[in-house]
């Protein structure tokens, strides 16, 4: 997610409400936007010590992204996302190809429209022109679908793959919209959109990777658990699962991963220091239930 306020996700669940199948998230990219020559090289190697990697996929969940370390986003290692914590558990080289702002139509296409990845609705600018992630891209034109094809074709090391994508579409649709994408038929064409790319990501990791290891849908957590708002949230899972199992591969609830913990502090995820206060993006805390609830289905 590229947002910046806490209240925007709390228009979306909103929205969200009137529907009961979309996905809730979004990420990140690339290198340094200062020469696109310098993000060229190759895809990443073979795992050298762990004997096996991990590729995630996704927005600026996975990334680590946190909206207000502005001053922090020339170095990648600073953002820190659950995919870092759960590769250690593993002991699993991580290949983290997130994007913060990434839609699942910029996921499968680098010129289509972003939330802040390769582009915003505004300009051409995005954050991965800008700034470092946390791999190399061959180029500001190479998408993170491609990234990931590569990568599984040339590496036959890579154990698990999760993926994480879809929140940065419904934000791009509040920003187009004359309804701000509250009108119920807008909002189940839109659905329909992000389940048809997240199958699309899928099918591909499967065929034209080639990948037959373990693949992890990862979903959402609620900012607050006690209102009708973050309890409609929960819903959105059904339709990741639908997609999911039509593609082999799992689902690791992130919703369900905060519950409890938001419960004990009055269902309030920020108050029970899961999510980073004024934002949407999770804390240290937060990622690790997030690595868990993932390494949950990987051990199961």
């Amino acid at each position: 997610m590229r947002i910046r306020l806490a209240g925007r996700v709390r228009n979306l669940t909103v929205a969200l409400a009137a529907v009961s199948c979309v996905v809730l998230t979004s990420s990140c990219s690339s290198d340094d936007g200062s020469s696109d020559a310098a993000s060229s090289s190759s895809t990443p190697t073979a795992a050298e010590e762990s004997g096996g990697a991990y590729l995630a996929l996704g927005d600026s969940v996975p990334f680590g992204y946190r909206g207000g370390a502005t001053a922090e986003f020339s170095d990648e290692d600073n953002f820190i996302g659950y995919p870092e914590l759960l590769g250690e558990e593993l002991g699993l080289e991580v290949l983290n190809a997130s994007c913060p702002g990434e839609t699942t139509a910029s996921f499968l296409d680098a010129t289509a429209q972003s939330n802040g990845c390769q582009n915003t609705l505004q300009s051409d600018f995005g954050y991965r022109k800008a700034y470092p992630v946390h791999v190399q891209y061959q180029g500001f034109d190479q998408s993170q679908m491609n990234f990931a094809v590569r990568t599984l074709q040339e590496n036959d090391d890579v154990e698990l793959v999760t993926v994480q994508i879809g929140a940065n579409d419904l934000f791009v649709c509040q920003q187009t919209s004359p309804t701000r994408c509250s009108d119920p038929a807008e909002l189940q064409t839109l659905a329909q959109t992000v389940q048809t790319n997240l199958a699309t990501i899928l099918s591909t990791l499967r065929g034209e990777a080639g990948y037959d290891g373990q693949i992890v849908v990862v979903t959402y957590y609620a900012l607050n658990y006690a209102d009708a708002l973050g309890q409609a949230t929960g819903a959105l899972g059904s339709g990741l699962a639908q997609v999911a199992a039509a593609h082999d591969a799992d689902v690791a609830d992130g919703y369900q991963a905060f519950q409890a913990p938001a419960g004990a502090a009055g269902g309030d995820s920020i108050a029970a220091g899961l999510v980073l206060p004024n934002d949407v993006h999770p804390t240290e805390q937060g990622q690790q239930l997030l690595a868990d609830a993932v390494a949950a289905v990987v051990e199961d």
